[in-house]
């Protein structure tokens, strides 16, 4: 029986998520227990850990993300390196459940991303859309001998789509509802919404990336405190937002782009820092003050976002926040004043912790490939058909 055959037809399997964010600090890793495929999809979370980079790794990864010169030896040697470290990672969520690797029957791995360039682009005589993960499956599927889906935004974008967002579909699966108007907020690097109205097929969902999650408010506690993020928000609880900086701010294309649209390090990584930067030493702001602008920057475009999706605060039901940032105290009390009549949640309400819901997405994906059924959504990538998404190493 062909091996892929062979696991389509287990009626439950031990599925591994990988993933590495915008962020670029470690490996989210969450073992699965998962039955069934699809709507009927079940999933349980059954380990969660984060693998961080060494220091050395993440400073290359960052510095070639934002354009930093490289050579092609050295992106090459990054491609396997990192794939050992995923490897690792998942081999160090086995060992934490005390689950026999050899048992696992598959792995998802979202890899690691160097450059998202979905925009169509005119290169050497060909419109292009691309995009760049690095972490070599090969690699990860000789560690474990266990089959690795990887690659999953390249099928969409072949096909015109922004290869991004990919959580939506594992939204509707998991947050779904025929009475509640819901939205499905994920804050890491980059913050992303999935517009679930209530009773909505796969095909009608709306979901695109808002902006900088914590990307933008993590390089500026870096600058001015040499800290790695605002631990809670306090930086940013004890500064004032600048109304005039943050104008300013808005006034990046990306938040008058229309829908699809996402985004990444590219655009909002150190040169919009640096901008920042040089734009708020104008209006003679403490450190403080710079911080919590670029916080109140992250829940506007959010909002308004939400909005410009056909889904104003007023008919909002419930809001669900996963990611780094709903821990940050500023950020989520902002939000609360843009969604005043909205109940906001987290997903750890639905017994998924937000810190492991993308692994976890990426576990499901990989399910969903051996089912060969199409998981990116026109509807939110704006691709001429649905695609079965990820490569299969054996």
């Amino acid at each position: 029986m062909h091996p892929i055959v062979k696991l389509f037809k287990k009626k439950e399997k031990l599925v591994i998520g990988l993933m590495s964010g915008t962020s670029m600090d470690g490996i989210d890793a969450a073992l699965t227990r998962i039955k069934n495929y699809g709507p009927d999809t079940q999933v349980e979370l059954l380990r969660f850990l984060t693998f961080p980079y060494p220091e050395e790794l993440r400073k290359n990864l960052r510095d070639i993300a934002e354009s930093a010169e490289t050579t092609a030896t050295q992106l090459c040697q990054l491609n396997v390196i990192v794939g050992e470290y995923f490897a690792d990672a998942a081999l160090a969520v086995c060992q934490s459940a005390h689950v026999d690797f050899r048992s696992v029957d598959l792995i998802g791995s979202h890899g690691q991303t160097i450059q998202h360039l979905p925009q169509e682009t005119w290169v050497m005589n060909k419109l292009i859309r691309s995009t760049l993960q690095i972490g070599e499956p090969a690699v990860i599927a000789r560690r474990l001998n266990c089959m690795t889906v990887a690659h999953f935004r390249s099928a969409d974008m072949a096909l015109g789509g922004q290869g991004a967002p990919l959580v939506p579909y594992v939204d509707y699966i998991l947050f779904r509802s025929n009475k509640l108007n819901r939205v499905v907020l994920n804050i890491g690097g980059i913050a992303n919404i999935t517009v679930l109205r209530k009773g909505c097929s796969p095909d009608q969902i709306i979901a695109c990336d808002t902006g900088p999650g914590n990307m933008v408010v993590d390089a500026l506690v870096s600058f001015f405190y040499n800290l790695p993020y605002d631990q809670n928000g306090q930086i940013a609880l004890q500064g004032k937002v600048c109304d005039q900086l943050l104008s300013i701010l808005l006034e990046h294309p990306f938040f008058r782009r229309p829908i699809p649209k996402s985004t990444g390090r590219e655009e909002f990584g150190k040169p919009f820092v640096e901008h920042l930067l040089a734009v708020s030493s104008k209006f003679m702001l403490s450190p403080q003050d710079i911080i919590a602008t670029a916080t109140e920057l992250t829940a506007r475009t959010i909002a308004e976002t939400i909005t410009q999706a056909g889904l104003p605060a007023f008919q909002l039901h419930e809001l669900i926040v996963s990611g780094g940032g709903a821990k940050n105290h500023a950020m989520m009390n902002s939000l609360a004043g843009h969604f005043k009549a909205t109940q906001i949640m987290n997903t750890d309400d639905f017994q998924l912790p937000g810190d492991a819901k993308e692994a976890v997405c990426f576990a499901i994906l990989a399910n969903e490939t051996i089912a060969a059924i199409p998981t990116s959504l026109p509807s939110v990538t704006g691709a001429q058909r649905p695609a079965i998404l990820g490569a299969v190493y054996f």
